[in-house]
C-alpha cells in the first residue's frame, strides 16, 4: 500500500440538540469512509471532554484526488445532507503529507 499524501482535518461545532445525532452519524460516515474506499486510509473522529459540541475529523488519503473522490461517494452525500442542518460551524483544511 502506497503511503498516502493527503491529510484533511474538518472542525465542526454542532448545535446542543443535535450533538448525539451527531456523534452517531459521523461515526457511521468513519466507518463507511474506511470499509467502501480503499483511496481512504484513516478517519479519525476526535472530540474534547471540556467542548462536547466541538468535532475534530482527521483524515488521510492517497492524493487530493481520492479527497475528492470522497466526497463525491453517496455515503458523504447523504452524511452530509443529514448533518448540515445540525452544525453551527464548519471549516475543512487540506494539507500535503510530507
Amino acid at each position: 500500500m502506497a503511503k498516502p499524501t493527503c491529510a484533511v482535518h474538518v472542525t465542526f461545532n454542532i448545535k446542543p440538540e443535535h450533538v448525539e445525532d451527531f456523534r452517531t452519524a459521523v461515526m457511521e460516515q468513519a466507518k463507511n469512509s474506511l470499509e467502501r474506499e480503499e483511496w481512504c486510509h484513516q478517519f479519525d473522529v476526535c472530540t474534547m471532554p471540556d467542548r462536547p459540541r466541538s468535532f475534530l475529523l482527521y483524515e488521510t488519503y492517497d492524493d487530493r484526488a481520492a479527497f475528492v473522490k470522497h466526497r463525491e461517494t453517496e455515503h458523504f452525500a447523504t452524511f452530509n445532507a443529514a448533518v448540515t442542518p445540525w452544525v453551527e460551524s464548519k471549516e475543512v483544511g487540506v494539507w500535503d503529507i510530507c
